[in-house]
């Protein structure tokens, strides 16, 4: 089966529908999200992979400050990239797909870094 790239934002709400749903079935990471109404919250992840992929505007929220009170450990956010590369390359080729994995991986690290996880 040939993949195509991200290009719509169709592609982007089957990716984070896909994504979301491992991490939902995680045993490492769902509890870090189990209060999380998904459905409510859909639209905005959306809405940023969206911003980040297609240009699309008027994203401003900053991610950092939305989810610093998750007290999210290493472990956690080195499975969270390893399941949001995985869903990627599941679905989508191309190079939209490696600006997504590269993004997800630059948010780990950011993430990494203002928490000063050792």
């Amino acid at each position: 089966m040939i993949l195509n790239d991200i290009a719509t934002h169709q592609d982007v709400g089957r990716l984070v529908d896909h994504f979301y749903t491992s991490v939902a079935d995680d045993t490492l990471l769902a509890p870090f999200f189990s209060h999380l109404n998904f459905e409510e919250h859909k639209p905005r992840m959306i809405h940023f992979w969206a911003f980040v992929l297609l240009d699309e505007p008027g994203y401003t929220t900053n991610i950092f400050d939305k989810h610093a009170h998750m007290n999210l450990s290493r472990a956690a956010l080195q499975r969270w990239i390893e399941l949001f590369e995985l869903s990627a390359r599941q679905l989508f080729r191309g190079d939209k797909t490696e600006q997504a994995i590269l993004r997800a991986k630059t948010i780990a690290w950011t993430f990494q870094e203002k928490m000063k996880m050792e």
